[in-house]
């Protein structure tokens, strides 16, 4: 997952910092405000690419003894800034440069319209970046493809436990949609000479971002807290251990994700009365092997071994049958 997420952060990074050039450029031909509200969201969307860099760099790093399972998280801590810079530097900007240019237009300040001299760069540069982040966009959809299996877009988006995929597929489709508003808002304020226009593709990209932005905090969010394995690997594991040698039955069994390829694994297994503790630590032994075999994410194992008493053997709350909804 992660080798198929760089990628398309890279492709994304690279698209990003190149619209984000042009798009200043004709900001600053035309004083269009659609055209500096995709700048700055351009400018924060590669930004937030490079910190998905940053965050898979850190976090491949060697436990320590403070920090004994390693630094996989920082990946979804990374994931969470990112969501934050896009409310605040991509959608909040955008909502206030609407609101400015809207006092303007409403005041009928002479410069309330477009460069009319420049009337094409907007167009230019629109057109341009939507062909570039398209191909953007199917690089992060072809990356996606390779590792999503059945999933429905929306389920993988929401149940992926690595965050760049997600991250990268929202922010493209938020930047492609904010291209065509802010292509809309130019074109129809040229044509008219009605400013408002601009300040609706304004908005629009604005209230865009912020909405793709909490939808990433709230995934993301699930994420730092904690999740389970997905049902599969819960299944895979549980299979694993009652088919091993010299167990007699899962008593309760609790997974969690360590980073979005590792996971921890904690049971309490029921073993015959009569084994020696050497035949325990050989059962115990075979278990782990059997669960590395079926889910090879499960790098971290603790595996208790009990007596099971069905009358008398306490039974925790079990895993939940399904991942949780983030």
């Amino acid at each position: 997952m992660a080798g198929h997420g760089n990628k398309a952060v890279v492709a994304a990074l690279l698209a990003n910092s190149g619209i984000a050039v042009t798009k200043f450029v004709a900001w600053l031909l035309t004083g269009a405000t659609s055209m500096l509200a995709e700048a700055v969201h351009s400018v924060a969307d590669a930004g937030n690419q490079a910190l998905l860099l940053v965050g898979a760099k850190r976090s491949a790093r060697e436990a320590t003894p403070e920090h004994p399972f390693g630094f996989g998280r920082e990946r979804y801590i990374y994931a969470f800034i990112v969501s934050i810079v896009l409310f605040s530097l991509g959608g909040l900007f955008a909502l206030y440069e609407a609101y400015h240019k809207y006092h303007e237009v409403h005041a009928g300040e002479p410069d309330q319209l477009l460069d009319s001299r420049w009337w094409w760069v907007p167009l230019l540069v629109l057109s341009a970046a939507i062909v570039m982040e398209s191909f953007s966009f199917r690089t992060a959809i072809v990356e996606s493809n390779k590792v999503r299996g059945d999933a429905t877009w929306w389920s993988f988006i929401r149940k992926a436990k690595a965050p760049e995929l997600p991250v990268v597929l929202l922010e493209d489709l938020a930047a492609l949609l904010g291209l065509i508003f802010a292509l809309a808002g130019v074109s129809l304020t040229l044509a008219t000479e009605n400013g408002y226009f601009d300040v609706a593709g304004a908005a629009a990209i604005g209230t865009l971002l912020v909405v793709v932005a909490v939808v990433l905090a709230i995934e993301t969010k699930s994420l730092l807290v904690g999740e389970a394995a997905t049902p599969e690997s819960i299944k895979a594991i549980r299979g694993a251990l009652d088919a091993a040698d010299g167990v007699d039955r899962v008593i309760h069994m609790k997974t969690l994700h360590l980073a979005p390829e590792s996971l921890l694994v904690a049971a309490k297994i029921a073993v015959r009365h009569d084994d020696t503790a050497a035949e325990v630590a050989q059962v115990i032994d075979a278990a782990e092997r059997a669960i590395r075999a079926a889910e090879p994410a499960a790098e971290v194992i603790y595996l208790e071994p009990d007596l099971y008493d069905r009358d008398h053997t306490p039974d925790p709350r079990p895993e939940p049958p399904h991942a949780p909804a983030h």
